[in-house]
């Protein structure tokens, strides 16, 4: 992109047009301020229409539904929680969002007015702003993050929450990696000063507020405090740092496209033929939205099963005191009739009643004993559904967490420089041949019983929690660690890619990603330093596997083949 390309937006009050350098308005950050129905949504939309029709992408955070008239020009994505979006979305497709607009140069408006948890619009605009500045550390590519009603999570007054710290970083720190932001406010006096008095470009339509007025005061010259009251519509005060020319009068254009912001009038309303997205693009976010949902019904699942088990454990403990309470009623009347002092006392002395006491002692005996194997069997299966209990819960909590932390942990990845990818990176597939087998990247000698029988045992052992525990010992554990503090990874991560490539033996980059369900770039960075810990090693074809090093620890370590023949 040329430094000195620019765009027009206005002219002068002698018909000589202004224009505002494309560099300075990409990367810098800007203050567009004016009270309702004074221009200055107009301003930021025919600063947004010049850009595109340069064709530099941008993001537009639309507080009230008022962009997706640009649509009538320009393809863009509208993506928010309205049906007349192109795409509903929430947090969870934050960073699909900010790879969309940096890597795919897919323009996007971020249309948050529809969404009635303000929590959920809020958590939004925060993940796809943080995904930003992350995915341009590396990236550095120009690109602009405009930003409606602004006060609304900067404001002077009030405190700021963690949206407002992402969007005050991003203008404090975001030029350096090319990514500039747009303000945008009706009332300047509610926007945090140090946002305004930052700010390298500044655009001031008419205000009336002694509050607001006062502001310009300061930032400007008491002057216009005055002045500014009497502008009229689309006319603007605007100040750059880039020019020695001071404050300049300006009659900005008025924008192209379809005006969705417009106050509704007694006209018929007719709303414009709006250009439409790929259906490729939409599938795409559909497909992060479906996969949630799956999720959070297989949490449901989980947990209606614990809650049938819980019940059913209760019904078996309420048996099992009736029996108990049986059992110890029948011991005590056998004890009783077993003393020779009370049979004597308080039994008939005649021998026939004394035979059929015997008969229905033998018979009480018999009973204890079978209700007595009948509790120890109770017991066990009671054992048995506290496990299978306790192993549901668990997998609840890891499901639980997993969907919690998943973007945090994207994150925590992703906002460290992650380590170059490797430059090859064909498609050619790993064939496997005739007269062997590839458990991973390792070809095993089937003739030979041996490695047959080490092969088979790690290959039974399919278990999660049994090849997890394999995976931290200490051979295997530290290289883990030190990819890991290379790659600015979780281990845990590291431990369930070397998993995945057990069990399914060689994957690309992509595909491995895919299982892990995290981006392509934190996957690249982190097998590549397992590669040079020796825990991975890549095949011609370009895929990875676990190195012979690996295989060679785990089929050494002590129970392994315990664990094959528990599986098998």
């Amino acid at each position: 992109m040329s430094e000195h390309r620019e765009i027009v937006v206005g002219e002068t009050s002698h018909g000589i047009d202004v224009t505002l350098p494309v560099v300075q308005l990409l990367t810098g950050r800007g203050f567009v301020t004016g009270k309702s129905g004074s221009g200055k949504s107009n301003t930021a939309s025919v600063i947004a229409e010049e850009l595109l029709e340069a064709g530099y992408p941008l993001l537009v955070v639309d507080t009230d539904g008022e962009y997706y008239g640009l649509k009538e020009e320009y393809e863009m994505l509208h993506a928010g929680a309205d049906e007349e979006c192109d795409i509903q979305i929430g947090p969870e497709h934050a960073e699909q969002m900010a790879s969309l607009a940096l890597e795919e140069n897919v323009p996007v408006i971020l249309d948050v007015s529809g969404y009635l948890d303000e929590e959920v619009a809020d958590e939004l605009l925060r993940e796809t702003a943080r995904q930003l500045f992350v995915k341009e550390k590396k990236l550095k590519k120009p690109f602009l993050l405009v930003v409606e009603e602004v006060h609304e999570y900067i404001p002077e007054g009030g405190g700021v929450g963690e949206t407002g710290k992402m969007l005050i970083k991003i203008g404090k720190r975001g030029r350096k990696h090319g990514l500039g932001i747009l303000g945008i406010s009706q009332r300047p006096a509610d926007v945090k000063k140090d946002f305004i008095t930052q700010a390298n470009w500044l655009v001031w339509h008419r205000l009336t507020w002694e509050n607001d007025t006062n502001v310009v005061g300061r930032i400007i010259d008491t002057e216009y405090a005055e002045l500014v009251s009497e502008l009229g519509d689309g006319q603007a005060f605007i100040q750059t740092d880039w020019t020695d020319v001071g404050v300049r009068k300006i009659q900005f254009r008025r924008k192209r496209t379809f005006d969705a912001g417009a106050t509704p009038g007694l006209d018929d309303f007719e709303r414009p033929e709006l250009k439409s997205v790929s259906e490729a693009l939409v599938g795409d976010l559909q497909h992060i939205t479906e996969r949630k949902q799956r999720e959070e019904d297989r949490i449901e699942k989980l947990e209606r099963r614990v809650e049938q088990r819980e019940e059913r454990i209760e019904s078996l403990e309420g048996e099992l005191a009736s029996a108990r309470d049986v059992s110890e009623a029948a011991r005590q009347m056998a004890d009783a009739l077993s003393r020779p002092e009370t049979v004597q006392a308080e039994l008939p002395a005649s021998s026939d009643e004394l035979r059929r006491l015997h008969e229905e002692l033998v018979e009480i005996e018999s009973k204890r004993t079978d209700l007595q194997v009948r509790l120890t069997e109770k017991d066990r299966r009671i054992e048995e559904l506290e496990d299978e209990n306790e192993t549901l819960r668990r997998r609840v909590h890891g499901l639980e967490h997993r969907l919690e932390r998943s973007v945090e942990m994207e994150a925590d990845e992703g906002d460290d420089e992650p380590a170059a990818a490797d430059e090859d990176d064909g498609e050619t597939p790993i064939l496997v041949g005739e007269d062997e087998r590839l458990y991973g990247y390792t070809p095993v000698d089937w003739e030979d019983d041996d490695a047959r029988e080490v092969a088979t045992d790690l290959l039974v052992a399919s278990d999660a929690d049994e090849l997890d525990e394999l995976l931290t010992m200490p051979a295997v554990h530290d290289r883990l660690e030190r990819a890991c503090d290379n790659s600015r990874c979780r281990e845990e991560t590291a431990r369930r890619a070397v998993a995945i490539l057990l069990r399914e033996g060689p994957l690309r980059t992509e595909a491995l990603a895919d299982r892990l369900e995290r981006s392509t770039v934190a996957v690249q960075s982190l097998v590549s330093e397992l590669r040079t810990e020796t825990v991975l090693h890549r095949t011609d074809g370009g895929a990875y596997a676990v190195h012979d090093d690996i295989i060679a620890v785990l089929s050494s370590a002590p129970g392994v083949g315990g664990v094959g023949s528990a599986t098998k």
